[in-house]
């Protein structure tokens, strides 16, 4: 039976989130609407890439990526899909202007929090989009 740990006896862990991955109808128009609406550059292997640095400035004690189970899909609403993307954004009042110039509704009151401030979207193929802006550093 194999081991839960490296050959010093350490347990071995992730260390973060590589990528999320996703099929929709139209790749490239998702991609235009996240670029357009999100200010979401492709990489030059067609990806829309996060770089740690730039989240880890907003963050007062390092960047994080939240892992978190949920018990039923009802925070995810008005999406039926079994999941939810948070997006760290840098200014939430403008992405929000911005979606609304191209008449993307929120779906839900704004919220503040001592941990930031939280808008809500819904993304071309009915995903929700939590976008979260932290609090500055």
């Amino acid at each position: 039976m194999p081991s839960s740990t490296d050959v010093e006896g350490v347990m071995a862990k992730v260390l973060g989130l590589g990528g999320v991955f996703f099929s929709c109808a139209d790749h490239e128009a998702t991609k235009a609407w996240y670029a357009r609406v999100l200010g979401m550059e492709p990489d030059a292997d067609g990806g829309l890439a996060f770089l740690h640095g730039d989240s880890a400035a907003m963050f007062q004690q390092g960047a994080r990526t939240v892992f978190a189970p949920f018990p039923d899909a009802s925070y995810f609403a008005p999406s039926t899909a079994p999941f939810m993307l948070n997006l760290i954004v840098d200014d939430l009042d403008a992405i929000l202007a911005r979606a609304a110039a191209e008449g993307v509704d929120e779906v839900q009151p704004r919220e503040e929090h001592p941990y930031g401030r939280f808008g809500w979207i819904m993304d071309p193929d009915g995903r929700k989009l939590e976008l979260w802006q932290p609090p500055q550093a």
